[in-house]
């Protein structure tokens, strides 16, 4: 049995997959685009890895993986207290504040102008080592002609850094909290369960 659990959002659980298809497209179905995971020997070529085993769980490693269905947004609406019914709602991605950018911003405007916004910040878990080896030998599992043959042979183990991702986390939220506190404003942590 595979430890790569989702592949470019696809369960590899799934029978009658074209995984050839899938590799060749490498598409995120959370942000309706490529993936932006990219080898870092290869740029051209996404990893597409979302979720992977983890001794005796499956652990999310790609926060876009956390915007399925955006219902984080959707559950976040309700911290926008300034919101009224009327009111568009927007997704605003990647912007800087003092301590850093924050992931997305929900936000509540009427006539072009901001009625109340949400900070939300995305953690997965950080991998130590490399997934490639345990990726590449599922797609030749699966009769997938596009492998690399190397990393088949390859020992390589990846862990899961659990005390990295904390740390990570941690300061982000030290250093965003201030700027989230002076404006009276929410922000928000999204974690797998």
């Amino acid at each position: 049995m595979s430890k790569v659990k989702e592949l470019f959002g696809i369960s590899t659980d799934l029978n009658n997959v074209n995984w050839t298809e899938i590799i060749d497209k490498q598409n995120c179905p959370y942000l309706n685009r490529k993936c932006l995971k990219n080898r870092k020997s290869q740029a051209d070529i996404s990893i597409g890895t979302c979720t992977m085993q983890h001794k005796d769980m499956n652990v999310i490693i790609c926060p876009h993986r956390l915007l399925q269905n955006r219902q984080i947004f959707v559950d976040c609406i309700g911290l926008l207290k300034g919101h009224v019914l009327g009111n568009q709602i927007h997704i605003v991605s990647e912007i800087q504040i003092p301590g850093g950018n924050v992931d997305y911003f929900l936000v509540s405007a009427k006539d072009n102008k901001v009625k109340d916004f949400v900070g939300i910040e995305l953690q997965t878990l950080d991998t130590t080592g490399t997934v490639w080896p345990e990726r590449e030998r599922f797609l030749e599992s699966v009769g997938c002609n596009n492998y690399d043959i190397e990393a088949i042979n390859s020992n390589k183990p990846y862990g899961v850094n659990w005390k990295m991702t904390a740390k990570t986390i941690l300061v982000q939220l030290h250093h965003k909290i201030e700027t989230f506190e002076h404006l009276n404003k929410h922000i928000v942590l999204v974690i797998q369960e």
